[in-house]
């Protein structure tokens, strides 16, 4: 009996290992005011990273701008697409397209007013970023930021787009 029953905890443990993470189902605006469901985003079996920010946060914005320097490099080697999932709230939320298009960030830029996104996905602070798999499996996530971080995100990115 106590055999079966630790085989039975292996099993299940097993099994609850192998399930994909499922992106929390959650309406957002892109800048531009079209909807969408974050159970929708998705990069067609390559990586996703998922980000995030807000105007009012340095770290967030040292930590995008130190990425969109070597973003080209990074989706020509790994296919990776970023999310960037801006938390600013109804007074600060029309900042956000400006602000964007300032830096010239080449993100997907979504807008989580209201924080359902951010609450979904446990984030405490931002930065916060989630670096999904090909199959949606988180295999890496961070908070703060620090000089290069982004070195780290992108031999996470390497190892992951070659599996």
């Amino acid at each position: 009996m106590k055999t079966s029953m630790i085989f039975i905890f292996v099993l299940l443990s097993s099994m609850a290992g192998a399930q994909t993470f499922k992106i929390p189902s959650v309406e957002l605006k892109t800048i531009d005011g079209k909807k969408i469901n974050t159970s929708e985003l998705n990069n067609t079996g390559k990586p996703i990273i998922i980000n995030f920010w807000a105007t009012w946060c340095k770290p967030c914005i040292k930590e995008l701008s130190a990425i969109a320097e070597k973003y080209d490099e990074w989706q020509k080697e790994t296919g990776v697409v970023i999310y960037a999932i801006s938390i600013d709230d109804s007074k600060s939320i029309s900042r956000v397209a400006p602000f964007v298009n300032t830096k010239g960030w080449d993100y997907v830029v979504l807008l989580d007013q209201n924080s359902d996104f951010k609450r979904a996905m446990n984030v405490i602070n931002v930065p916060h970023s989630f670096i999904l798999d090909k199959k949606g499996n988180i295999v890496y996530q961070h908070t703060t930021y620090a000089e290069g971080d982004e070195n780290k995100i992108y031999e996470i990115l390497k190892k992951i787009s070659k599996e």
